[in-house]
C-alpha cells in the first residue's frame, strides 16, 4: 500500500437522473488510468452499471464503487443512482464519504434531484461540490446557470474553474488569475473566490489584508479552502464535459489538492449505547471501527459487506465482531471494489473503503470492530425516505413460498428502502418500496437472480389506528381446568400521545397487587392487541398505557394469564377511548409541462390533495408541490402518464398520518368485521 489516510479522498457522485454521473464516473476512471477506454451507458459497457436491469434501462439502480491512484492520492469514487426511486442506496453512500459532488446537466439546469442531494449532503455535514456537466452542449447559457445555482443554494457557490474555448477546456481560477474564458473574467472570478476563502479565519484574513495574496502560501490557501468546505462557507463550482473529457483531469486535480481527506472532514456522528456522541479517531493504531454501508449478494463470491473504515486497520486474518455479537469472524479475504471486479488487498486503513465476503451476520449499517469496548457504538442513522408503495406477491408456481421468502430477504438486505411484510390474517406477503418503478425492478431481479416468478396485486394501504380520548379498561382472566388454573386481573388506562409518539407502557401499580414479574406479560398482551388493531385490523400507534391496579393468585397466576388479561383490558379501554383510523399523508412533487397544469391540479384536488405551491423550472417545466392521502394515489402513475402524454414524473415521501374521513373509517371497519367474527 503506497498511501496513508491523508492521501485518501472519498467522493460520491450524486444528482438528478440524466445529469451524466455515470459518464463522468467513466471519464474520471479513464483520466486516472484505471480503464483504457470509457464505457458507454447506451452500449451497456460501463464499470458501474453492470446489473442486467441497469443495462436494459440505461440508468443506474445501485451505487458502484471504484478507486483511482493518481499523483500519490487514492480517490474512492461512488457513482450513485439519480432516479428518486432508487435513492436509498444513494443516501447510504453518503455515510462513507467526506465529499458529495452534485452533478448538474448544463443543458437543463437545476432539477429536483439537484435540490434533494444538496440538502441531504448539507444535513449530513459533508463538503459539497457542484459539477456542471455537458458544458460543450450548443446553446447552453452557463453564466445564467451559475447565477441560478447561487440564487438557489447561496452566494457561497463560486466557480473554482471556468470553461474556455467553447467548452473544450477549463481554466483554474483559484490558483490562476489571468486567461481567456468563455463568459467571465478569470481575474474577477479569482478575486471573488479568494475573498470568500480567506475570510474564513482571522489569521488568514489578517495576512491577506496586511500583505496581499502573495503572502499566502498554497498550504495556507488549502487549509482555508478545506475549512470553508467543512463549515459550508464555500461550495465550489466546477465545469466538465464528461463526453469529451474537458475539465475531467482538472476535477481530479481539485480532489487531490483541495478536497478534504478523512482526517479533515467533519467528524462522523457516531453514538454509544446511550445515544451520546462518540469521537472516532482516524488513527491506524486504534481499535477497529468500520461501518457497513452496502450489502451485495454476489452470485460468485456470496454475500459482500462493503464498509468504510473509520478507525484502526483491518488486515487479512483479523478477528472482527459484528455489532454486539460475542462470536468473531475471521477476515479470510479483503477486497477493494472496482465496479464489478474484486481486487484482493492486504489491509484497509482509516478512510479506506473495502469489503469482506461470506459473513452471514453482516447487515446494512452494521459496525465491525475488534474490541468489545466498541460493541455498542453505531453510526447515527440516516433519514431514509419511507417506502410507501406496496405490492402483494403470490408465487406463480406452487411450492416456491420458501424460495420467495429467501429472495425477498436477500433483496431487502441490499436496499435500505425495501421492506417486506407478511399479514397473517390475510395470508398476504407485501413488499414496499419508493415507487412503482422501484418495485417493478425488484420483481424483475427476483426472477432473474433467484428464479422466482410472482403474480402481483395492490396490497392494503398502510393505515394505522390510534385513540382520540382517555379511558379505563379492566379484565379478569380466570380459567380452571382441573389442576392448577389460570388467574390474572388487570386495570389499566389508555390515553393518546401526540402524533408520532409511538407507544409508552407505564407501571403505576402500588402495594405489589401485581408482582413485577408479571408486568412484562401484561405489556406483551397489550402489544399483541396493538398489532391487530381495534377498529379495522391495522396496527395501533401513539398510545400510552398505564397499568395501575389488578390482582394475582399465588398458585394460579401465570404469565399466560396476564398476557390474556392485559390484551383484553386494553381492548376494553380502547373501545371507550374513541378509536380512529389514521391514513398516511404523503408529500407529492409532480413535474409536468406547463400545458398540463390545469388537468393535473384538478386531478389532485379530486384526490383530497392540498396544493402547497408551484414553481417554474428551467425550460418551462412546472413543479407542483402537494400533500395527499396515499390511498388516493394507487393508480396515479397511469393517470399522470395519460394527462401529460408521458412527460410527467412525480415522487412521494411520507409526511405524516391523519384521521381518515368518517365515511372511510366506517367502510374500513365494515370490511374488517368478517375477520373479527371468524376469530
Amino acid at each position: 500500500m503506497s498511501y496513508n489516510t491523508e492521501n485518501i479522498r472519498n467522493i460520491a457522485l450524486a444528482g438528478h437522473a440524466g445529469a451524466g454521473k455515470t459518464t463522468l464516473f467513466e471519464a474520471l476512471l479513464h483520466a486516472g488510468g484505471v480503464i483504457q477506454t470509457p464505457g458507454s451507458v447506451e452500449r451497456g459497457t460501463t464499470q458501474s452499471d453492470t446489473d442486467a436491469q441497469e443495462k436494459a434501462r440505461g440508468h443506474s439502480i445501485d451505487s458502484a464503487i471504484a478507486s483511482i491512484d493518481r499523483d500519490g492520492c487514492h480517490i474512492n469514487l461512488i457513482d450513485t443512482a439519480g432516479y428518486a426511486d432508487f435513492r436509498g442506496g444513494s443516501l447510504a453512500a453518503f455515510a462513507a464519504v467526506e465529499t458529495v459532488a452534485v452533478v448538474v446537466n448544463a443543458a437543463i439546469g437545476i432539477e429536483h434531484g439537484t435540490r434533494r442531494m444538496m440538502e441531504h449532503a448539507r444535513q449530513r455535514g459533508l463538503a459539497r461540490v457542484l459539477v456542471i456537466n455537458r458544458i460543450d452542449t450548443e446553446g447552453t447559457r452557463l453564466p445564467a446557470l451559475v447565477d441560478a445555482l447561487r440564487e438557489e443554494f447561496g452566494p457561497e457557490c463560486l466557480p473554482v474553474n471556468l470553461p474556455a474555448q467553447g467548452g473544450k477546456a477549463v481554466l483554474d481560477c483559484f490558483f490562476q488569475a489571468d486567461g481567456e474564458t468563455d463568459f467571465s473574467s478569470l481575474a474577477a472570478a479569482h478575486q471573488q473566490i479568494i475573498d470568500q476563502v480567506v475570510e474564513i479565519n482571522e489569521a488568514t484574513m489578517g495576512a491577506y489584508l496586511d500583505r496581499g495574496e502573495a503572502s499566502l502560501s498554497r498550504e495556507q490557501l488549502h487549509d482555508a479552502f478545506e475549512q470553508c468546505l467543512r463549515e459550508g462557507h464555500l461550495v465550489p463550482i466546477c465545469f466538465v464535459s464528461a463526453r469529451s473529457g474537458a475539465g475531467v483531469p482538472e476535477l481530479l486535480d481539485l480532489a487531490g489538492r483541495l478536497l478534504p481527506n478523512p482526517a479533515e472532514g467533519n467528524p462522523p456522528p457516531f453514538l454509544n449505547g446511550e445515544g451520546e456522541p462518540v469521537t472516532v479517531n482516524p488513527d491506524p493504531r486504534q481499535h477497529v471501527i468500520a461501518d457497513v454501508f452496502k450489502i451485495v449478494n454476489d452470485p460468485f463470491v456470496g454475500k459482500l459487506g462493503v464498509f468504510r473504515v473509520w478507525q484502526g486497520t483491518i488486515r487479512r486474518d483479523t478477528q472482527l465482531f459484528v455489532d454486539d455479537s460475542r462470536k468473531p469472524f475471521k477476515v479470510g479475504h479483503l477486497f477493494r471494489l472496482n465496479g464489478k471486479a474484486h481486487e484482493e488487498i492486504e489491509q484497509a486503513i482509516p478512510g479506506d473503503i473495502a469489503a469482506v465476503a461470506k459473513v452471514e451476520e453482516i447487515h446494512f449499517d452494521a459496525v465491525l470492530h475488534d474490541s468489545h469496548e466498541e460493541d455498542r457504538i453505531h453510526l447515527a442513522p440516516m433519514a431514509f425516505p419511507q417506502p410507501m408503495f406496496g405490492l402483494a406477491l403470490t408465487p406463480r408456481h406452487k411450492g416456491q413460498e420458501q424460495k420467495l421468502s429467501q429472495a425477498l430477504a436477500r433483496l431487502a438486505e441490499e436496499d435500505p428502502c425495501l421492506r417486506t411484510e407478511h399479514h397473517k390474517e390475510l395470508n398476504e406477503t407485501v413488499v414496499r418500496g419508493l415507487s412503482e418503478l422501484h418495485l417493478k425492478v425488484m420483481v424483475e431481479r427476483m426472477r432473474e437472480r433467484y428464479g422466482v416468478e410472482v403474480d402481483t396485486h395492490p396490497p392494503r394501504i398502510a393505515y394505522r389506528e390510534t385513540i382520540a380520548g382517555r379511558a379505563d379498561g379492566h379484565h379478569r382472566h380466570k380459567k380452571q381446568t382441573g389442576g392448577a388454573g389460570q388467574f390474572g386481573e388487570v386495570f389499566l388506562r389508555v390515553e393518546p400521545l401526540e402524533r408520532g409518539g409511538g407507544f409508552e407502557f407505564v407501571d403505576e401499580v402500588k402495594g405489589g397487587v401485581i408482582p413485577n414479574q408479571f408486568l412484562p406479560a401484561i405489556e406483551k398482551g397489550v402489544r399483541q392487541a396493538m398489532e391487530t388493531g381495534a377498529v379495522a385490523g391495522y396496527p395501533m400507534q401513539d398510545v400510552r398505557v398505564t397499568v395501575y391496579d389488578g390482582k394475582y393468585h399465588p398458585v394460579d397466576s401465570k404469565e399466560v394469564a396476564f398476557i390474556s388479561a392485559g390484551k383484553k383490558a386494553f381492548m376494553d379501554a380502547v373501545g371507550k377511548a374513541r378509536p380512529i383510523v389514521l391514513e398516511p399523508i404523503v408529500d407529492v412533487e409532480v413535474a409536468i409541462p406547463e400545458s398540463s397544469v390545469g388537468d393535473v391540479t384538478g386531478s389532485l384536488a379530486g384526490k383530497r390533495a392540498r396544493i402547497m405551491g408551484t414553481d417554474t423550472q428551467r425550460g418551462g417545466e412546472i413543479l407542483i408541490r402537494a400533500q395527499a392521502p396515499l390511498a388516493e394515489l394507487t393508480d396515479y402513475p397511469t393517470e399522470l402518464k395519460s394527462m401529460t402524454g408521458g412527460q410527467g414524473r412525480y415522487s412521494l415521501d411520507l409526511s405524516h398520518y391523519e384521521p381518515v374521513p368518517p365515511p372511510v373509517q366506517k367502510q374500513l371497519a365494515e370490511a374488517w368485521k368478517p375477520h373479527v367474527e371468524e376469530d
